[in-house]
């Protein structure tokens, strides 16, 4: 997943405005206790940094795929 991916994925899920505020307030346990936008700055993998926001954020395991990767088939 590209940086712009995982841009276009937290605005495709959280919107614009709660999505910013997320990537800036909101405490990932998993990446050592970053922000998301703290994690990035530090090199972890944009991928990375998506799946540990949807599970802080609660998100249904099937809109983790986000943006640039399609949904498994089933």
């Amino acid at each position: 997943m590209k940086l712009s991916e995982f841009q276009r994925a937290v605005v495709d899920e959280f919107g614009s405005g709660y999505g910013e505020a997320l990537l800036t307030d909101l405490v990932l346990p998993e990446l050592g206790g970053r922000t998301a936008q703290e994690a990035l700055r530090v090199g972890i993998l944009p991928r990375e940094v998506w799946i540990a926001l949807c599970r802080e954020a609660g998100v249904p395991q099937s809109h983790w795929y986000g943006a640039g990767k399609p949904a498994p088939k089933r």
